[in-house]
């Protein structure tokens, strides 16, 4: 009878033992990083490659390690309670419930979990075996498992195929890189390259660009020494060229090209012929996304395109440089002009220029204000309101309080942001 009681104990440990290991493999598994397995298994590591081929059929290997992990638990706790009946009469079925309620809990589920959690790689590669025999084992059932539970959902009209729960490698990327950054171990700059970098593939050249308006050009028809003179006093290495209107490019002049000629001609401007050192003009069209824009830059080995609408007439301009910006942020050198186009005022409130891009206030301040239906804060203010303020008026919306300071014509140049919150409070102060 004793030795009956110490093998039947004895198996029922064995079973705890391997639902730890079920249950820890199972998140060790789905915790790990596919980064971290395709650098091991670069280094040669085998085990790296087999967990890589076991989680490319994941939905297979959970399904099995759930089979055997039940199995395992459900005969351990009826050895217990047999075991139990045996000592202890009919009270023992409440001993066996208590006992391996907590063997169970703490052993098989807290334990093999928080340690897995801990170290997932390791503990991945450390099971990989183990998770390799059980998928042998109880692949089959779980591939039936589950095809049965499909056809069960798919009665109540839930598609479960395999990309429903999967994120796009880019959603994937920015949610780590958000997490690290809430945890203390990505600073906001690096965090803000990454976002910029992720969003090439969804902004178009018509967020970034330099609209006309602001556009500084050339008219090819000037004197030679007045086109000289005002391509040599420009901060741009790159201007357009047009002829008749504004938004007749003809042409693309270098700065280092007019230096040669000017050196040719022995320095006098009278002689240079502005449209035989141009380049010529480059077009793309509005809708052309950044990442597709970046990757033509350097095909074309360019840096500056002049961006049309569906029409085919002028929006603006961009730049390989606008495009880096958008991923490292503001680049400057010793020639750019300064523009002043946010300001901290000493209530806290923010003054900013109308034309400023909402995408680099968001990056700038940190906030989280809508681009998708505008380009510039002006607009953002102008669509919400589906109006052209007037100066003074106030607006609130997206947690901000929104002042027109100035307007000139139909456009809106200055605003004072503020927090909606501390706006509230400052009125029911003065009530």
């Amino acid at each position: 009878m004793t030795t009956e009681i110490f093998i039947t104990g004895g198996v029922i440990l064995a079973l705890i033992f391997l639902s730890f290991l079920f249950s820890g493999t199972e998140t060790g598994m789905t915790a790990v990083s596919r980064a971290r397995l395709h650098t091991l298994e670069r280094t040669g590591d085998k085990r790296a490659g087999l967990v890589s081929r076991l989680i490319e059929r994941r939905n297979r290997l959970v399904g099995a390690l759930l089979i055997g992990n039940n199995l395992v638990n459900i005969f351990a706790s009826a050895l217990a309670t047999s075991l139990f009946l045996t000592l202890f009469g009919e009270a023992g079925v409440f001993y066996a419930t208590l006992v391996m309620t907590v063997m169970l809990v703490i052993f098989a589920e807290i334990l093999p979990k928080s340690w897995a959690l801990a170290r997932p790689e390791q503990f991945a590669l450390f099971v990989s075996p183990f998770a390799r025999v059980a998928v042998f084992f109880f692949g089959m059932l779980s591939s039936a498992a589950n095809a049965f539970v499909r056809l069960l959902l798919s009665i109540f009209g839930i598609n479960l195929s395999r990309d429903t729960f999967a994120l796009s490698a880019h959603e994937e990327l920015r949610g780590t890189v958000e997490v690290l950054h809430r945890e203390g171990a990505v600073v906001k700059q690096d965090r803000d390259r990454v976002g910029g970098l992720l969003d090439l593939h969804e902004l178009e050249v018509s967020d970034v660009m330099i609209h006309r308006t602001n556009m500084r050009s050339i008219n090819a028809d000037d004197p030679p020494e007045t086109v000289v003179s005002e391509i040599l006093k420009s901060p741009y290495t790159r201007l357009p060229l047009w002829r008749g209107t504004t938004e007749n490019i003809v042409g693309v002049v270098h700065a280092k090209d007019l230096l040669r000629a000017l050196h040719d001609a022995d320095s006098d401007a009278s002689t240079i012929d502005v449209m035989k050192i141009a380049s010529k003009p480059w077009f793309v069209p509005d809708t052309t996304t950044l990442q597709d824009q970046l990757n033509a830059f350097l095909r074309r080995k360019a840096h500056i395109a002049i961006v049309v609408d569906e029409y085919g007439e002028v929006e603006g301009l961009v730049t390989l440089e606008d495009i880096i910006e958008e991923i490292v942020g503001d680049i400057a050198d010793e020639h750019d002009v300064e523009m002043q186009g946010v300001k901290q005022e000493a209530d806290g409130s923010i003054v900013v220029e109308g034309s400023v891009p909402i995408r680099d206030l968001n990056r700038a301040l940190d906030w989280n204000l809508p681009d998708e239906e505008a380009t510039t804060i002006a607009g953002l203010v102008i669509h919400e309101t589906q109006s052209i303020p007037e100066e003074k008026q106030a607006f609130t919306f997206f947690g901000k309080r929104f002042i027109v300071m100035k307007r000139e014509k139909n456009r809106i140049t200055r605003l004072r942001i503020r927090p909606a919150v501390e706006e509230t409070a400052a009125a029911g102060k003065g009530g």
